[in-house]
């Protein structure tokens, strides 16, 4: 993680980062280990834990609350009904689209009210590289995550400190640190375009150990020439010799 930071420009004396804590292993990671890397870097940082309810029953906002409370950390717990909407006979959207939607848009909303200049998700490896085979397969596109992205004319950052983490390495480790993450409640669970997009990946992978590296590298190794230009013609840069 601290590679990620460093190699991208994360973090910056006297950020105040909101962190988005679902409650998985993912996310309690992310804020864990940014909690504990305070204390040896030479620079300050805030931390605002932040959880979305989406209105499924469950135990999870009591959990985080009392497992921050311990480190010190106040979460700021947001309850909604996103989830139940998305999954209404109402809505005509993909559950998964207009959850996702409806939860970034209140995650921006709470850090602008919060005062936060960036926010920290715990997308990983994993997660950067299905969504560029999603958005090839479903979106006619290519494009993914960034591991820093900024937003509103430069107000506010996002930032993935776990980019450069596969996923079975932040699953070991919050076992390990026995922190207490917990299966998701939403019906639609192992059910998306992700989680097919998952197993293609990790069936691919099980010939070669090599493929999930070789499509995360070649995301800093596009090579124009050898792309459509969508009936136009590309400007090279004759100084540009990548």
């Amino acid at each position: 993680m601290g590679k990620a930071i460093h190699r991208y420009g994360m973090i910056h004396d006297g950020d105040r980062i909101l962190v988005g804590v679902s409650g998985g292993k993912d996310s309690l990671s992310l804020l864990y280990l940014l909690h504990e890397r305070r204390k040896r870097v030479p620079i300050q940082y805030e931390l605002i834990p932040v959880h979305i309810d989406i209105g499924f029953e469950s135990d999870r906002p009591d959990l985080l609350r009392a497992f921050l409370e311990e480190k010190g950390l106040t979460c700021h717990i947001e309850k909604t009904d996103i989830g139940r909407l998305a999954h209404s006979p109402e809505n005509r959207e993909n559950p998964c689209f207009l959850c996702s939607w409806e939860r970034r848009k209140l995650i921006f909303q709470l850090a602008h009210r919060l005062k936060c200049n960036k926010i920290a998700f715990g997308h990983h490896e994993d997660d950067i590289i299905e969504t560029f085979l999603l958005n090839i397969f479903y979106s006619a596109q290519i494009s993914t995550m960034l591991p820093v992205q900024s937003l509103f004319k430069g107000k506010m950052t996002v930032i993935r400190p776990l980019a450069l983490l596969e996923e079975r390495q932040i699953e070991r480790f919050a076992r390990e640190m026995k922190l207490p993450f917990a299966a998701s409640k939403c019906p639609s669970s192992g059910k998306t375009k992700r989680s097919e997009i998952k197993k293609v990946i990790e069936t691919l992978a099980k010939n070669d150990r090599r493929l999930k590296g070789n499509i995360f590298r070649s995301l800093s190794n596009v090579r124009l020439d050898y792309l459509f230009s969508n009936g136009e013609k590309w400007i090279r840069n004759p100084s540009h010799s990548g």
